[in-house]
């Protein structure tokens, strides 16, 4: 299937990770609290009972991983940094000990040829914060800015990207809709004031990271999907068009067109957010790149219950349906809707109850599921959408949110008793993969 897929040379082959999934040293070297550590510390909100406090030990076990990730031939590594790791309160002083780790991280990624493509924010705010009113309080995303432009003061000139946020779907909607993820909140009314506030800390980011200067390529990542009607109904039509306007146009179109898709904002009705005066001059700006995170698509069924999709590549180990054409058409669609910069696929990858047996992890559905989405990405870009570079979600099994330990996304599998890391098939595939785009 991918056999006969030629890449440009100059393809980005990578894979990604996030701070509190990995990194573990919750308290080390005067690190703050995050709202994760808070929520994985409360009873009852991880389902297996686990917190980050240890994760993959990253903290300690970085130039081992970065061995790792260069032992696969991958020519990038995406990661996300610990606000309060280098800012323990999320505001006032910095902390040299927090800073000083991912100099050593980027030191030894130099020294592997392996391009630095930084997060800042993958939804650890620091607790300090949260006390204040986390991201429903308007000043978070100022000091947010204030963050963005140290990051980049100290970085910029080391590192190839800088993205502000990673999915802030997931941050209004889960932490502030469902209470799914930390902080833990159900309000619809404040999780869409949130997704204003983190909108408005992107923009406000990018002005202050554009002051410091530096050669960074600076972004956003956004979790994005199509949404489809489950039927020819028009409840169902209306249903699949407000659920795309509501998640994937929410964020674009401030960003590429300065205001809110009349859609959704229409439907919010009394819970739309409270937008100041400039606000959209501020969010509408020119980025560099755009970060696409893609896993799934949306099917919209206005039944009760909901009619559900066919599934006929099946599912991942979260249940998420395997739905690569979706990446396709997702990426054409947007084109057809923005003036969109160069895209990264920052994020794709599954879930997949992995063992070790005899020294290996035989992952051969995870093959299956990259094949099929570097197919479909594949024929994006014959139809003319500009993508760079693609990142395989996750580089280790790490702490799955609210799902804890049990569910595996990594290429490579960690034994947390004991830290062992062991390459999957799937590593070994990608590496030969990656080898071959090179021949």
């Amino acid at each position: 299937m991918t056999d006969q897929l030629q890449f440009p040379p100059s393809f980005t082959w990578g894979v990604a990770t996030s701070a509190f999934q990995i990194e573990g040293g919750a308290a080390a070297d005067g690190k703050g609290p995050s709202i994760w550590d808070t929520f994985s510390h409360t009873p009852g909100k991880v389902i297996d009972g686990s917190n980050g406090d240890v994760a993959c030990d990253h903290y300690h076990r970085y130039a081992e991983d970065v061995a790792l990730m260069a032992s696969l031939h991958v020519d990038a590594y995406r990661f996300s940094m610990a606000w309060a790791r280098v800012q323990p309160a999320g505001k006032g002083a910095w902390n040299e000990a927090g800073f000083a780790f991912y100099e050593k991280l980027l030191d030894e990624l130099d020294s592997k040829n392996i391009a630095a493509h930084v997060t800042l924010y993958h939804w650890d705010l620091p607790q300090g914060l949260q006390d204040e009113g986390g991201w429903l309080n308007r000043d978070t995303a100022y000091h947010f800015a204030d963050y963005a432009a140290e990051v980049a003061r100290r970085f910029g000139h080391r590192v190839k990207t800088i993205a502000t946020h990673n999915e802030p779907w997931c941050t209004a909607n889960l932490g502030y809709g469902n209470a799914q993820f930390a902080p833990g909140v159900a309000d619809l009314k404040q999780s869409i004031q949130v997704s204003h506030h983190l909108l408005l800390s992107h923009g406000l980011a990018m002005k202050a990271m554009r002051a410091v200067g530096g050669s960074a390529q600076l972004g956003i990542v956004l979790n994005q999907w199509t949404s489809d009607p489950a039927t020819d109904s028009q409840a169902d039509r209306d249903l699949a068009a407000f659920e795309y306007s509501r998640s994937v146009e929410w964020f674009m179109d401030p960003i590429f067109k300065g205001h809110y898709p009349a859609l959704a904002l229409e439907a919010h009705g009394a819970n739309a957010p409270e937008v100041r005066d400039g606000d959209f001059d501020i969010i509408r700006g020119k980025i560099d790149f755009l970060g696409v995170n893609y896993y799934f698509r949306h099917f919209a069924s206005a039944e009760t219950p909901p009619r559900q999709p066919e599934a006929k590549l099946g599912t991942t180990d979260m249940g998420w349906e395997i739905y690569p054409q979706g990446l396709t058409e997702l990426l054409v669609k947007l084109k057809g809707q923005y003036e969109l910069p160069p895209i990264y696929i920052t994020e794709n990858g599954m879930a997949n109850p992995d063992q070790v047996t005899d020294g290996r992890v035989a992952d051969a559905k995870r093959i299956d599921y990259v094949q099929r989405h570097l197919a479909a990405l594949h024929d994006a870009m014959r139809q003319g959408v500009d993508v760079q570079g693609y990142f395989y979600w996750s580089l280790l099994d790490n702490f799955e949110w609210n799902s804890g330990y049990a569910k595996r996304f990594g290429i490579i599998h960690v034994d947390y008793a004991t830290q062992q890391r062991t390459p999957k098939d799937s590593a070994l595939w990608y590496r030969e993969f990656i080898d071959g785009q090179r021949r």
